[in-house]
């Protein structure tokens, strides 16, 4: 029987549904999941196989591996896209499990097409320069196409007029393919307003709790809760320093409480000397140096013993205010979460 970890990450699979219903109630078009790197890093078979019960059917991941994984999980029903496309070698495991490359240039097209080909999508880069075809070099409609995509680059920030002129290059290039599916908010893109919904939309961040413009949203629950325990409690008279490279020293007697987490299971070590937890139901300072294994919460003033649960991220530390004192963003945050954190669903 599996010894239970001192520290441990509880998906809300009711409040990941409950973004699902924003989600499409904003942006006015259906809710195409983004589950790539796991599903964030909170489980992709769990994760899709809830969304897959509030009606959703399409599904995108990053990695040929990612979504042989979410076929097996899933099954046949729903469609299955690969962001990475169709790379050199990779055609005949695409089609063995029924994924569609979102092909992004020639070489992948010839690749596809050489090897059966079959239902696909298409992305065109409207101003990001990651992946996808320019505009000016997207081929002309071909069989089997019946997605076509682009990604907003700076939809977090609502007054960036990027965003409107990628709206508008996506909806230019895109009428060349009328019999598709168009897609192309992201979590962001949703709340830009729905004249960037078009046929659907590919939402990651939002699903898993993080506002669109990388603050808390009312309108976005929580659905990841880390929490890890304290091991031990000591007194620290001042002058005496907490940790690595005397990286906190005490001005005073303080009570610290070493908490079982650290980078090892997703504490950055930047969270140091920004970085809160919530514990006996008051945010208190990180101090001193994150370690491998653990990190340091001043409890002076508060009553913990061993044991007592200590919240890094959750419905009392909002993951975006962890991120933003580690200085970093959500997405990181999340992905950052080790494999040896107990994986706990409720919902």
């Amino acid at each position: 029987m599996p010894v239970p970890s001192p520290a441990s990450l509880t998906v809300d699979l009711e409040a990941l549904a409950a973004n699902y219903r924003t989600l499409e109630r904003v942006g006015g078009a259906p809710v195409h999941p983004v589950v790539k790197a796991d599903a964030y890093g909170l489980g992709a078979a769990a994760c899709a196989e809830r969304l897959m019960r509030e009606g959703a059917r399409t599904f995108f991941v990053a990695r040929t591996r990612e979504g042989e994984q979410l076929r097996a999980a899933l099954g046949p029903d729903p469609a299955i896209y690969v962001l990475d496309g169709c790379l050199a070698g990779r055609a005949a495991r695409l089609r063995q499990a029924d994924l569609r490359p979102v092909v992004n240039t020639e070489a992948q097209l010839a690749e596809w097409r050489s090897a059966g080909g079959g239902r696909c999508g298409l992305q065109i880069d409207t101003g990001m320069n990651r992946l996808g075809f320019r505009p000016e070099d997207a081929p002309e409609p071909f069989e089997g196409l019946d997605l076509v995509l682009s990604h907003l680059a700076c939809a977090d920030e609502p007054a960036e007029p990027m965003n409107a002129r990628q709206r508008d290059a996506f909806a230019a290039a895109a009428a060349r393919y009328p019999d598709t599916v168009r897609s192309f908010a992201n979590s962001g893109g949703i709340f830009l307003g729905r004249d960037y919904g078009f046929d659907a939309s590919r939402p990651g961040i939002c699903l898993y709790g993080g506002g669109p413009e990388g603050r808390p949203d009312a309108r976005i629950r929580p659905v990841a809760t880390f929490v890890a325990e304290v091991l031990q409690v000591r007194d620290v008279p001042a002058g005496e320093s907490v940790g690595y490279s005397r990286g906190f020293v005490a001005e005073s007697p303080r009570r610290i409480a070493t908490v079982a987490a650290g980078y090892a299971d997703g504490v950055l070590r930047s969270y140091s000397p920004a970085g809160q937890a919530w514990i006996d139901g008051a945010l208190r300072p990180i101090v001193g140096r994150v370690s491998m294994d653990v990190c340091a919460v001043d409890v002076t003033g508060l009553e913990v013993a061993v044991g007592a649960p200590v919240e890094l991220f959750g419905p009392n530390r909002m993951l975006d205010e962890a991120a933003a004192a580690a200085g970093t963003v959500a997405w990181e945050l999340l992905t950052c979460v080790g494999a040896r954190v107990n994986r706990r669903y409720v919902g």
